[in-house]
């Protein structure tokens, strides 16, 4: 852990943890919650990156900067829904952090994860640090059948073509060095969420080294799904994008 790092007299790092948000005005303060419960000893600052949420998300992160200080809670609007990739690009200009950990707010990637994600980075010192479902100790609770076979489909179907090397193409929950993270960050085209899927490609074919975390995706309970079917269909055009040019 990062304590036990410091108390060896090795640098304390600081984390950075972006999270996207649109109408997540249900989920914000317990997941802010959550995350101070499972890093007490970690030095952190969350970057709330919310797109112009019409439900009152940001009134409820300017109460959680009341409560945790501004030090600790960023908060940093945009007028208008412009993308998840875009979203991260505007959050890692704010953040100070050495590492960057990128999460959904709708309580699918739980903190007590943060951790795990941590602690694999030190030991193996790996570039990204990646959740996944498709592991041993990893899964997927809260959806229907249909909903896992199209989800293992997807990242059976991109494995087959673009040879990732994760287990898990699609996930967003992933801890990145900030130097990595501005690397390839830099060489992406995708904004939605192709940009997940294009991210860990390109840092493969850059060589960085990858370990993963066996995660449980939780299906959100407040709020509504963002994904539908042009989502689906932009992930079909970014797979022939990416094995076209990758």
């Amino acid at each position: 852990m990062a304590e036990e790092k410091e108390r060896k007299g090795e640098k304390k790092y600081k984390y950075s943890i972006i999270v996207p948000t649109y109408n997540e005005r249900l989920n914000i303060a317990l997941i802010v919650y959550l995350i101070f419960k499972h890093l007490r000893d970690v030095e952190f600052e969350i970057i709330v990156v919310d797109d112009g949420s019409p439900d009152g998300t940001q009134e409820i992160v300017k109460q959680l900067q009341l409560l945790y200080g501004e030090d600790r809670i960023l908060l940093r609007a945009r007028a208008k829904k412009l993308g998840l990739g875009t979203a991260y690009i505007h959050g890692l200009k704010h953040a100070t952090g050495d590492f960057i950990v990128i999460m959904d707010a709708d309580l699918s990637h739980h903190p007590k994860y943060l951790p795990s994600f941590i602690k694999k980075q030190l030991e193996t010192n790996a570039s990204i640090v990646t959740g996944t479902r498709y592991v041993k100790g990893g899964g997927v609770h809260g959806w229907n059948l249909m909903r896992k076979l199209t989800s293992r489909g997807a990242n059976v179907l991109a494995q087959t073509l673009l040879w990732p090397g994760v287990s898990d193409l699609t996930g967003s929950f992933r801890l990145y060095k900030k130097s990595v993270l501005e690397d390839v960050i830099g060489s992406c085209v995708s904004k939605g969420y192709v940009f997940q899927m294009e991210m860990i490609v390109r840092a493969t074919r850059k060589g960085y080294h990858i370990e993963e975390v066996p995660i449980t995706f939780v299906d959100r309970v407040f709020g509504t799904s963002k994904l539908g079917g042009s989502e689906i269909v932009e992930y079909l055009k970014g797979l022939v994008y990416l094995l076209l040019t990758t």
